[in-house]
Formats: C-alpha cells, structure tokens, sequence
C-alpha cells in the first residue's frame, strides 16, 4: 500500500493576535517562508479564511490592513507545497460564509452538477409518473400500452442523461459513442438500446459486456466504467 503524503504538516490553531505583536519571533520561527491557509476569529467566530505563500507576512499584514479591527485569535495550517492552496481555500470558502471575505471561491476546472442533476431528476420522475399511470409520459392515453413501451425503452433511460459520451478500447484504438436523450446509443451511425449491443458492434463479436467496455467521464478528467452508473 503506497504510503500516503499528507497536505497539512504542521497546525497552530486559536491562538490570540497578541502573540503577533508581543512574541513575533516565535511566531516567525514556525512560520516564516511557509505556506498554508489560515483563518481569522472575532470573539469564536470565523471572520475570515485566506491563502498566503508567506504567512508570517500575511498575518503581520493583517494587523494593519482593513481587517485589523476585526479579529482577535487566529489559526495557521502549515502545508507541503503549495499546488492545492487555491483549490483548498476555494472549497473552504464555498462551505462556510465568512463575513471577511468579499468573493466566493472559484474552482479551476469543477464541474458543476445542478444542470445535470436537475435533468436526471426530470427523467427520473418521468419514468415514475409512467410506472404510475401504465403509459408513456408524455403521450395521449390509449395510443401505447406500458408494457409495449418498456419493451423497447433502452437500458440506459433509467440511469444516464442525454450528451453522455462513451468510450472504448479494442486492438489499440479509442472508439467513441454518444448517449441520447432518449437513452439510445449511437454508434457509426446506428442507434442501440443497450451497452452490450452497441460494444458488441463495437469490437465486431457476437456478444460483448458493454458494462465494462465503455466508459464515460464522471468528472473532469475521472473516466470510470458506465458500470458505475448502477451502483
């Protein structure tokens, strides 16, 4: 098992800010040419989170910027490096609302998924409310029969949302396919109802597990077999 690399090495926490003033060399041996992410306090309450690649340097700072009538204790967390220091204050930042703080913590590259939730949700509900009523939603009643429908409902209505790409390797190259809306696959052309056709067309064989054959991107840059979906 790989020996896990820890981000915080080092803590100092609720400490008052008569330390900055009266014992700053102390405080300048911990911190000096640090890096981390610290956190401000007015009489137990969180004021204000921030970054700094120098934290002696930024904290002395704050006892004379706009900020210095508004804290009284403070904590530091000392980190390796300093590659995730702006991920890390912007998640820290989106979780607790700081009066200090005048912006919102921004991600890189996160995806957001409320646009995507809220269409799965829809699907969802739409395949309930037709359960429910024996019908397809969305259709006049009498003109199809639940059953018939279900028959030829593809695999993938019930689990992935439309504009979903798919992936696939076999003999060295990448083959691509796209989930519609409808939760048919398309594939060079043609349209699937489930995984394993579309895989087996794929890869040219009688039967394939298309589970496991594609793959699709539950967030940036993290593909995970569609496998995972029903799970």
């Amino acid at each position: 098992m790989p020996k896990r690399i820890p981000l915080v090495c080092q803590h100092l926490e609720n400490v008052s800010r008569d330390v900055l003033e009266q014992h700053q060399e102390i405080v300048r041996r911990y911190v000096r040419h640090r890096q981390g992410v610290y956190a401000l306090y007015r009489q137990g309450k969180l004021y204000y989170v921030g970054l700094a690649r120098n934290l002696r340097s930024r904290l002395a700072h704050h006892l004379k910027d706009r900020h210095h009538d508004s804290w009284d204790r403070f904590s530091v967390y000392l980190t390796i490096g300093d590659s995730h220091l702006r991920e890390l204050e912007s998640l820290i930042l989106r979780i607790v609302k700081t009066p200090g703080n005048k912006q919102k913590g921004q991600f890189a590259k996160s995806e957001d998924l409320r646009r995507r939730f809220k269409r799965d949700l829809y699907s969802e509900m739409r395949l309930k409310l037709g359960d429910i009523l024996g019908k397809t939603p969305g259709h006049a009643p009498g003109k199809q029969s639940h059953a018939a429908w279900n028959r030829r409902k593809p695999v993938l209505a019930g689990y992935a949302q439309g504009g979903l790409a798919l992936r696939g390797r076999h003999k060295g190259k990448t083959l691509w396919a796209h989930v519609l809306k409808t939760g048919l696959i398309r594939f060079e052309g043609k349209h699937f109802t489930s995984p394993s056709l579309a895989a087996a067309r794929a890869i040219k064989r009688p039967t394939c597990n298309g589970w496991i054959f594609w793959k699709y991107q539950r967030a940036p840059g993290d593909w995970v077999t569609l496998d995972h979906l029903r799970k």
